[in-house]
């Protein structure tokens, strides 16, 4: 399709959870309701149609190893592009992508600059190791380097007790958070632990990743204070096999990780059910595969959330979160055309019939 064209997307367009149009058009690259002049040369597309999907949590130009180079970036970011994600919050990452922002037929990505970890606390060559002392620094650095978020690594295994424990102290995450806002920026932070959390959340941090840790005492917590979860169910669902190859050396957190898995869908449930925001995200780019956004989707239908929940998590509701449009007049036209009404079955999301970035078909 050529920048010129018009395209027409006739069927069903969910502008929002509760607002359906019969069809919208394409031109110069951005969304209208309006006909245009030279609609009778447009391309038409039928369909169900919904804004670009969120991964609220993947990894871009990272692998199991660390920092990947960018041919592997490019694959990475397509892969999530083909299976709809057109939009991304990028949790951390030790690679440069910012070319990725020059590319029209990559998906957006908002980053958070690389991981900020403990020393000898977290996965090797993927974060800033740091001590408490220069937390605030860090901090600094990586809001002024990212898209207006930070990334925490709030717990991790300690091996001289052999758990999950806490990796800062109160006085320096309070301090560092208040650094990253006043800078502008949002704080998000890995947490596994149960009492990882409620010391964050009352420092004033923006969001937890994967908080498998959620109890019914600090539940009412985050639903106070309007803490989102990106609960990454796709690798939670990782922990028997993790928790399998290090029983042997490391029991109590073994048994830990089984039981945090156990309970995972109880856990985003009831979450949901206090009213906590929950968006969708894979934690893709570590050791998991790219394209995944759909799967994680079922995973939240698996937790209870209702369809329309899940979606919008993924959505309507992921893309106000992180300050970016739908399906709204003058918007850039990223979005998926679907077979069928996802609304009535998620598992659609797997299999796109049209990706449209930019304003251009791309799959």
């Amino acid at each position: 399709m050529s920048e010129g064209a018009v395209l027409h997307l006739k069927g069903r367009v969910l502008v929002g959870p509760d607002e359906v149009r019969d069809e919208l058009w394409v031109v110069g690259g951005r969304v209208t309701f309006d006909r245009p002049a030279l609609a009778r040369d447009a391309t038409t597309v039928q369909g169900w149609t919904l804004p670009g999907l969120v991964d609220a949590h993947c990894h871009v130009g990272l692998d199991a190893h660390g920092p990947v180079d960018a041919a592997t970036s490019e694959k990475q970011a397509l892969t999530d592009r083909d299976a709809g994600t057109l939009l991304i919050r990028d949790a951390g990452s030790p690679s440069d992508t910012r070319w990725v922002d020059e590319r029209d037929d990559l998906p957006r990505i908002i980053r958070a600059g690389r991981h900020i970890a403990r020393t000898r606390r977290y996965i090797r060559n993927y974060a800033h190791e740091i001590e408490p002392e220069d937390l605030v620094a860090y901090v600094a650095q990586e809001a002024r380097r990212g898209d207006g978020w930070v990334k925490l690594v709030g717990d991790w295994i300690d091996r001289s007790t052999g758990d999950l424990s806490a990796c800062w102290p109160r006085g320096a995450v309070e301090a560092a958070i208040a650094e990253a806002h006043r800078l502008g920026a949002r704080v998000t932070a890995h947490c596994f632990a149960e009492d990882t959390l409620a010391p964050l959340v009352e420092a004033g941090i923006d969001c937890i990743e994967h908080a498998t840790g959620l109890t019914e005492d600090t539940i009412p917590l985050f639903a106070e204070r309007g803490v989102a979860i990106v609960p990454t169910l796709v690798n939670i669902a990782t922990f028997p096999r993790l928790a399998d190859g290090g029983a042997e050396k490391f029991p109590r957190w073994a048994d830990h990780m089984r039981r945090l898995h156990a309970r995972r869908y109880d856990t985003v449930r009831a979450a949901y059910d206090a009213g906590v925001p929950v968006f969708a995200g894979t934690d893709a780019g570590g050791s998991l595969a790219h394209g995944l956004v759909a799967d994680e989707v079922v995973e939240l239908t698996k937790a209870g959330l209702p369809a329309v929940a899940a979606l919008s998590a993924t959505t309507w509701g992921a893309r106000d979160w992180l300050g970016r449009p739908g399906l709204t007049e003058g918007a850039s036209a990223d979005l998926v055309v679907y077979e069928s009404d996802p609304r009535e079955d998620v598992r659609v999301l797997a299999a796109p019939r049209r990706v449209v970035l930019r304003g251009q078909v791309v799959g």
